[in-house]
């Protein structure tokens, strides 16, 4: 019964992360459909390309909190409990698969960074400030969002071993930080060939 209970969190986790905010707030503020325009990613940096800062910064916090609403919940439910701390780390890969492969929209979803970096916070602040800290320095100096997020998916798994040692949470985020390179192969061609977008880029 409790491994039923724990499975129904983890399915919770998934569809959690299948509601793409780019889509919804987009919808609501009369912007283009994601999909249509740009990378086609449905994700903040794309919806930035419309111009539109407060629905980027909507759909960024949208991404972001469901990452960090399912950790906090899984926590609050098994943390206390070392037998069943492999429900949390099932839980964050679960809400990542949700946002980049939603079944609510064909399993064609974004590439799921600020959903990340939520899924990081509710880990540990300390953590998820780090990540976030790696992709600001990049981001501000280079102004990809592509490469600041690369080299976050590699500094994350670092940090969290660095923190917590071999747990499963951090294997947890080395499996996010493998499936974020993979996400962003596309975008490696492009750094590499110079046709990379830029932040703020239309």
């Amino acid at each position: 019964m409790e491994t039923m209970y724990a499975l129904a969190v983890i399915l919770l986790a998934y569809l959690l992360g299948s509601v793409s905010f780019a889509v919804v707030v987009s919808k609501a503020m009369g912007l283009p459909n994601p999909y249509t325009y740009g990378s086609g990613n449905p994700g903040a940096t794309n919806v930035l390309r419309t111009g539109n800062k407060k629905a980027a910064i909507l759909t960024l916090l949208g991404d972001c909190f469901k990452g960090l609403i399912a950790l906090l919940l899984a926590k609050y439910l098994f943390g206390v409990r070392p037998e069943m701390q492999w429900v949390i780390s099932f839980v964050a890969i679960a809400v990542f698969l949700g946002h980049v492969y939603p079944i609510f929209h064909r399993f064609q979803g974004g590439k799921g960074v600020a959903t990340a970096a939520g899924i990081l916070f509710g880990i540990n602040w300390i953590l998820g400030l780090a990540a976030l800290s790696t992709w600001m320095i990049v981001a501000f100096f280079f102004r990809y969002s592509s490469l600041a997020a690369l080299a976050t998916a590699i500094f994350a798994p670092l940090y969290c071993f660095f923190l917590f040692g071999l747990q499963g949470i951090c294997l947890s985020v080395f499996v996010i930080g493998l499936i974020l390179i993979w996400r962003h192969r596309g975008n490696i061609t492009k750094l590499l060939n110079g046709s990379e977008g830029k932040i703020g880029q239309k």
